[in-house]
């Protein structure tokens, strides 16, 4: 895997983590990756149910096979989502409750902190490419031109990342 190709990783990482949280309306992302125990399997919720958007504050999910259903209510209620699920018939309803001013400013501290895990992230693939080309052999003036060429990748991503992040929170913070 090439530069580029871990740095693009990183950032791909950082809006799948940005899916998980909760903002002021729905979205599957939310609900997708929940882990269901289901056929003796553990499963992301995605591969054994629908999950569709009726409302901007409701999630439904429509099970493939109705024995799941008990299972996937357990795992939602075990999940740190704090939403209580509501079983109609063969599916079921999560309402997402309005976003208070305490609960946004915490869940912007949480996208600082996946922004932070990404910038280290990328710091620890920069450090690792200059001890490549220390241990190159090149000449001096070459080495000098890759670590600038590096540098400037690395910049180009964490303005990626900043940029995210900003994104997110003002997506958090809009009532």
């Amino acid at each position: 895997m090439n530069l580029e190709q871990k740095l693009e990783k990183t950032t791909f990482l950082l809006k799948d983590n940005l899916k998980t949280l909760r903002v002021g309306r729905a979205s599957s992302g939310l609900v997708e990756n929940i882990e269901v125990e289901a056929y003796g399997n553990t499963m992301p919720l995605n591969q054994v149910a629908s999950i569709s958007i009726p409302q901007n504050n409701q999630i439904l999910i429509t099970p493939w096979d109705p024995d799941v259903l008990p299972t996937i209510e357990k795992a939602i209620i075990k999940s740190n989502l704090q939403i209580n699920p509501v079983s109609e018939g063969g599916s079921i309803r999560l309402t997402l409750p309005p976003l208070t001013e305490e609960t946004r400013k915490e869940l912007t501290k949480e996208v600082a902190k996946y922004a932070e895990e990404t910038r280290i992230s990328i710091r620890n693939i920069r450090e690792e490419e200059v001890k490549e080309l220390e241990s190159s052999g090149i000449s001096e003036d070459e080495k000098f031109r890759k670590e600038k060429e590096l540098q400037q990748l690395i910049d180009k991503f964490n303005a990626e990342v900043k940029e995210i992040q900003q994104n997110k929170e003002a997506e958090i913070l809009e009532l």
